[in-house]
């Protein structure tokens, strides 16, 4: 798949950003790498509050994890389906912090897990998934900056990941909360349930 004029025109009036911006470099190919690591942190953090909110969050606590790795699991045939080059593939004379790699970008992985687990902590708790928003948003941003993707890949990232968590919810939400309540009547409540949360299902 070759990349539409206007998404490689705004790939590279984000580029010619990223050349202005040397301050940035560092941070942001930083966030672009590890920034998977705080949506990580904000899923612990959905697990701590899903303890004590009820089995129903705890359940789309859990959904939002397995739905992650659902939707990268999703991801990959449509990577390999489109087989789109990396820009530092394609085009000359741009920056490039990016390291390369010989995989195809559309859609973009990491763009794919962050917007699943924000569309998984938005059914946890908004403020969380207002975070994770911020943080999406960010890391899609910087997906582009660093020249490992167009701006159509990372958009499409997000967009897949949304719509397998959000539609993957109303299919096993009810199933996973009945599971959680199961657990929370043994030995593994701890995991599912503060010792003082007896909501049921």
């Amino acid at each position: 798949m070759t990349p539409s004029p206007s998404d490689t025109s705004l790939f590279l009036h984000i580029n010619q950003f990223a050349q202005e911006t040397a301050w940035l470099h560092g941070a942001l190919t930083l966030f672009a790498s590890y920034g998977i690591l705080l949506f990580a942190a904000l899923l612990v953090a959905g697990w701590l509050m899903a303890r004590r909110a009820g089995f129903a969050s705890m359940a789309a606590l859990a959904w939002a994890g397995l739905g992650t790795l659902v939707a990268v699991a999703v991801n990959q045939p449509l990577v390999q389906f489109f087989h789109e080059s990396r820009p530092y593939t394609n085009l000359g004379e741009i920056l490039v912090l990016a390291q390369p790699t010989t995989d195809y970008g559309f859609p973009s992985d990491h763009a794919t897990m962050a917007g699943a687990v924000t569309a998984g902590l938005l059914l946890v708790d908004p403020l969380l998934g207002a975070i994770s928003l911020v943080l999406a948003l960010v890391m899609a941003f910087s997906r582009v900056y660093i020249a490992a993707h167009y701006p159509y890949d990372v958009l499409a990232g997000l967009a897949v990941g949304t719509v397998v968590v959000l539609l993957g919810h109303l299919v096993v939400h009810k199933r996973l909360t009945q599971l959680v309540a199961t657990v929370a009547g043994t030995r593994l409540r701890p995991l599912v349930a503060e010792v003082s949360v007896i909501r049921e299902v």
